[in-house]
């Protein structure tokens, strides 16, 4: 069995194009995340599906992508990461067929499982192979491709939804996935070299239940808690109880890892590494913040100024690309200066970012009023994922690359999905209690028999909705009803997000104050990489 040190032998002499390789499995794992949400209404109508059953087709994905980093790291670090690629590759590209060919809700969601499965199986290993095959002077650049996907992937999704609903059938934002997916597997079995950090070890199968278990606890009661009113989900069993019993789970996870030790599912020596530490601090943090922008923006584009989805994404689109190029560039200052302070500029631009989008908006602004704010924030956003991901890494034993990608990434996920629940819920509660007094200023110009309707309308109203016109009304009235109903509802609407994006600028600047935890690291020359370092003593055995 030979071993390869990268320092005196690369793993490969094309990183770059083994990256991209990977990367365009990881765009898809990501596009998949958000391009089945402009398609709600098509499904709903093309497969007879309830809007629960379609909303969990959507949660299926990430919920299974979420409990599973943490176990598919792990394994990446055993058997070896392009092995454990081309399997979440295969997987992923069978399961999109399978979603495209779906002929009934139920099998829709068991494909989407398959989906998440997939992408869960596949994303760490990105990770994991930038630490092995680029040496630490190129690691800023390579995470900065990685953060252009991260930050481009969530809008290119309801474009390419959009074209594809409006040409196309629903089918094919699945089927898309099919020759794309095989394109990727071919290029990796042919370009992608085996990368195994070093001697396997057995999989800790009570740390992947405990940890299985707890993860699934906490983000099913997360991401299900404002569907069932945070209370009782069925018989004695109900959204507080499921969280706990989620975190009591991964307490007696971390106990058990303690006393494995090194042999471990999560080694909890990767905490040895200050950076990771806080890296993982401040990643919960950014994501639970970051989170409520796109979120946010989105439902007042749709539901407060009417956009159609594709005309949505249009508007969020120039935001993403200024995040795309940005990361390749924030990704060479952090090669040069390091990810830390890098970083602790994007965070801080980003919450000015925010603090511009409330001075500018209200309820009548279009999207020239959006963009000085989301200029703001797509150069802020460029100079976040990247920086966090090199920092956070940084001092990470490579044999454990795996591992900490699993963490870092859950750690990150929970954060946002924490993110949506509680400024989702923020955001609801402002507009609630918001819109009765906001019809009530406009009940005035309905005539009078109308006028309680209206009110008792704008109390009952749901979620993100404007209060409805009763039925029979004559058409001028109705006409009205709706013009004031919107306007009431967008004004509502404004101040809700104003404040919503206030606590997500808290919670960003609260991250940017985290960042100074990270110790800096040393400076090399590039001339001193060629030489052989501890932290470059990345072994890879030439079988799979």
């Amino acid at each position: 069995m030979t071993e390869v040190k990268t320092a005196e032998a690369p793993v490969t002499q094309r990183p770059w194009l083994v990256l991209a390789v990977m990367c365009a499995g990881f765009f898809m794992a990501l596009l998949d995340g958000s391009i089945v949400n402009i398609a709600v209404p098509t499904l709903i109508n093309g497969l007879d599906a309830s809007y629960d059953q379609v909303l969990w087709i959507i949660d299926g994905y990430l919920l299974v992508f979420s409990v599973l980093l943490i176990t598919t790291g792990r394994l990446g670090d055993i058997h070896g990461y392009r092995r454990l690629f081309l399997i979440g590759i295969t997987l992923f590209t069978v399961a999109s067929a399978l979603c495209g060919l779906a002929g009934t809700p139920g099998l829709l969601l068991a494909a989407r499982v398959l989906q998440g499965l997939g992408a869960a199986l596949l994303f760490p290993q990105v990770i994991s192979s930038i630490l092995t095959i680029f040496p630490p002077r190129l690691r800023g650049r390579a995470f900065g491709l990685f953060g252009a996907i991260v930050g481009l992937a969530p809008v290119v999704g309801p474009i390419a939804g959009g074209f594809l609903l409006a040409h196309l059938s629903w089918r094919w934002i699945f089927l898309i996935n099919v020759p794309i997916g095989i394109v990727t597997a071919l290029l990796a079995v042919r370009y992608v070299p085996v990368m195994r950090p070093g001697r396997g070890t057995s999989l800790d199968l009570t740390g992947v239940a405990l940890a299985t278990a707890g993860l699934t606890g906490i983000v099913f009661g997360l991401i299900e808690g404002e569907r069932y009113d945070w209370a009782t989900v069925t018989g004695p069993i109900g959204i507080p109880s499921v969280i706990v019993a989620g975190a009591a789970l991964l307490v007696l996870f971390v106990l058990w890892q303690h006393r494995r030790g090194n042999d471990s599912l999560m080694p909890l020596a990767l905490f040895d590494a200050r950076n990771f530490s806080v890296g993982n601090g401040v990643g919960f943090v950014f994501q639970l913040g970051m989170i409520a922008i796109a979120f946010v923006l989105v439902l007042y584009l749709q539901t407060a100024r009417g956009y159609s989805a594709l005309e949505t994404a249009a508007v969020m689109l120039p935001g993403a690309i200024l995040t795309a190029v940005g990361s390749a560039y924030a990704g060479r200052l952090s090669d040069r200066f390091g990810g830390k302070y890098v970083l602790m500029a994007g965070l801080a631009l980003l919450a000015l970012g925010l603090l511009v989008l409330v001075a500018s908006t209200d309820a009548h602004s279009d999207a020239r009023g959006l963009l000085p704010g989301l200029i703001i924030i797509g150069i802020a956003g460029g100079a976040t994922f990247a920086p966090l991901q090199q920092a956070t890494m940084d001092g990470v034993n490579p044999r454990l690359a795996g591992a900490a990608s699993g963490v870092s990434n859950t750690t990150r996920q929970i954060g946002g999905v924490l993110g949506t629940a509680v400024l989702g819920a923020l955001l609801s509660a402002r507009i609630n209690a918001d819109l009765p007094g906001e019809a009530r200023e406009r009940a005035g110009r309905l005539p009078s028999e109308l006028r309680e309707g209206f009110l008792a309308a704008a109390d009952d109203a749901e979620n993100f909705r404007p209060p409805s016109p009763p039925s029979g009304l004559g058409g001028s009235e109705t006409a009205l009803w709706r013009r004031l109903g919107d306007e009431a509802f967008a004004a509502s609407f404004t101040h809700a997000m104003h404040l919503t994006f206030l606590a997500a600028a808290a919670a960003l600047v609260a991250a940017t104050v985290l960042c100074g935890l990270f110790t800096t690291p040393r400076t090399t020359h590039p001339a001193q990489t060629q030489g052989t370092t501890g932290e470059e003593d990345t072994r890879t055995t030439p079988q799979d």
